[in-house]
């Protein structure tokens, strides 16, 4: 029954970003990046939020409790709420 973020440190477009999960429900997860306010819809990707660097403070501060990467896979999985992406077979 929380929110976790890693460290910014995954690459992409020019600037480095964290993940943020919930351990109970996508339902969670949307509510608090709604009161984040300002995170597109396009930020969430199947079971996550990509959050820019400049934004992890942001959640730290409502409430995101800072955790390691490995440790965010493992919660997902434990939840269940892990989704993978599904890859189209090759032609």
């Amino acid at each position: 029954m929380a929110v976790y973020i890693d460290p910014p440190r995954w690459p992409g477009h020019g600037r480095l970003w964290s993940h943020l999960i919930s351990d109970r429900s996508t339902a969670e997860l949307h509510a608090f990046v709604l009161r984040m306010g300002g995170v597109p819809p396009r930020a969430f990707d199947r079971d996550h939020y990509d959050l820019p660097a400049e934004r992890y403070e942001d959640a730290v501060r409502l409430g995101a409790r800072p955790v390691g990467s490995r440790e965010v896979v493992r919660l997902l999985h434990a939840s269940g709420l892990r989704r993978r992406k599904r890859y189209a077979p090759r032609r």
